[in-house]
């Protein structure tokens, strides 16, 4: 299915949710009109393919709603899911024309794009593009790095909360809600997209979740809302300190 551009988009750059996070965070409303006319936002329904490895990409961009997972496939049919794409991460690499991972909507999924060559061009000529672009790649790769951590050496029920604490920070972050009180949120992922992520089957996502819910570190409404009463608990849960672990 082609995406279709999105009627669920932001009526403007000051109302989106991502604004504070996103690559044009340090825009100024001239830099901001400029990135408007290089701008489109695109739509993809769950389960929809954004991006499929090797193919060139004419457009880079932000995660405005939804989810996405980053993927690799062998050459024997095997997948693996490397990488979750949360609202304000960017996807594409600028001097990079082919994709490296299918990129694929786990939920409904709203992206702000940029025309790829006109943005590479304003990166030259606004500075501060490029070095917020910087700083998110690098932000990347230390999460990418506490990652191997928590697939290689955590528990399942460690794996667990460190995966729901990942969410439920950036949730708070793109709201501007405290960490300090009860944090909620949508889970994106249902037990089998959880599942593969971390490398555990279905039963033991479901018997850890339940298990975190009895324990009373999150609570669970219609599968899918989570409430965390206690973040710091949560993250004891997960085996990590209050400083911002995986989430940056």
């Amino acid at each position: 299915m082609t995406p279709e551009l999105s009627s669920t988009a932001p009526k403007s750059c000051e109302g989106c949710q991502i604004r504070h996070r996103a690559v044009c965070s340090r825009c100024d409303d001239a830099e901001l009109t400029q990135l408007d006319a290089i701008k489109y936002y695109r739509s993809f329904e769950a389960g929809q393919t954004l991006i499929w490895a090797g193919d060139d990409m004419d457009f880079v961009g932000s995660v405005v709603n939804g989810i996405a997972t980053l993927t690799q496939t062998m050459e024997d049919g095997r997948t693996q899911m490397v990488g979750l794409l949360l609202p304000s991460d960017f996807v594409g690499r600028p001097g990079r024309n082919a994709a490296p991972y299918d990129v694929i909507a786990k939920t409904d999924v709203v992206m702000c794009c940029f025309r790829k060559k006109p943005f590479e061009t304003m990166m030259v000529d606004t500075p501060h593009i490029a070095q917020r672009l910087l700083e998110m790649t690098l932000d990347e790769l230390d999460a990418a790095r506490e990652w191997m951590l928590v697939l290689g050496r955590k528990t399942a029920r460690e794996k667990i909360a460190s995966l729901l604490s990942i969410i439920a920070r950036r949730n708070a972050t793109l709201k501007l809600m405290p960490l300090n009180g009860a944090v909620s949120f949508e889970l994106p992922l249902t037990r089998e997209a959880m599942a593969d992520y971390l490398g555990l089957t279905l039963e033991t996502v479901s018997r850890q979740m339940s298990a975190l819910k009895k324990a009373g570190v999150i609570q669970i409404e219609n599968k899918r809302h989570i409430t965390v009463p206690d973040m710091d608990a949560l993250m004891e849960e997960a085996g990590d300190d209050g400083d911002g672990g995986l989430l940056v």
